[in-house]
């Protein structure tokens, strides 16, 4: 009986499996631009009137569907690191990404476009700005070519005019 038992249950278990792997999404071209950024970058951040120094790594995760990003580096006098994740969610059509970082317990979430005219992503989001208050931002990131491309972070206030918070400038380390 219980032999017979579990004969059955790896049956409709093997069905539910190939039922699911049939639904499974793979990496599409979205998926396969991200990974254009897989690797080591120098960074040079401008905030204000400030420049800092820092390092970013770049990984392909779980099969190349996202892409990992470690970001190392100082925020004037003050240790900074960060983390993000991005890829391509299939259904909506629309590049995501979620970032944390040390400076912030609110974590920011994100979605946008590609225009493969201006090689321009750019991603709107949500989080808590420096007050506390629920603040927009966007993130325009521009390849220049495959080892330079820049990231510029903008507040979104009320009055819709965007205000440049800073820019990353990267370059792959080789």
């Amino acid at each position: 009986m219980l032999r017979s038992a579990m004969a059955g249950m790896v049956a409709v278990l093997g069905f539910v499996g190939a039922a699911f792997g049939q639904g499974f999404s793979q990496p599409g071209p979205e998926h396969k631009r991200l990974q254009e950024f897989v690797g080591t970058w120098d960074a040079v951040m401008t905030f204000g009137d400030q420049k800092s120094q820092a390092t970013s790594t770049y990984r392909a995760i779980c099969g190349g569907m996202w892409v990992e990003s470690d970001y190392e580096g100082m925020l004037g006098e003050v240790k900074f690191s960060g983390r993000g994740i991005d890829g391509y969610d299939q259904q909506k059509k629309k590049y995501v990404g979620l970032w944390v970082d040390s400076v912030s317990s609110a974590p920011l979430r994100m979605e946008g476009d590609y225009n493969p005219e201006t090689k321009q992503l750019v991603m709107t989001g949500e989080s808590r700005g420096p007050d506390g208050q629920p603040q927009k931002f966007k993130a325009v990131t521009e390849t220049r070519d495959k080892d330079h491309f820049t990231f510029r972070m903008y507040m979104l206030p009320p009055n819709g005019e965007d205000q440049l918070a800073f820019t990353i400038e990267y370059t792959r380390k080789k």
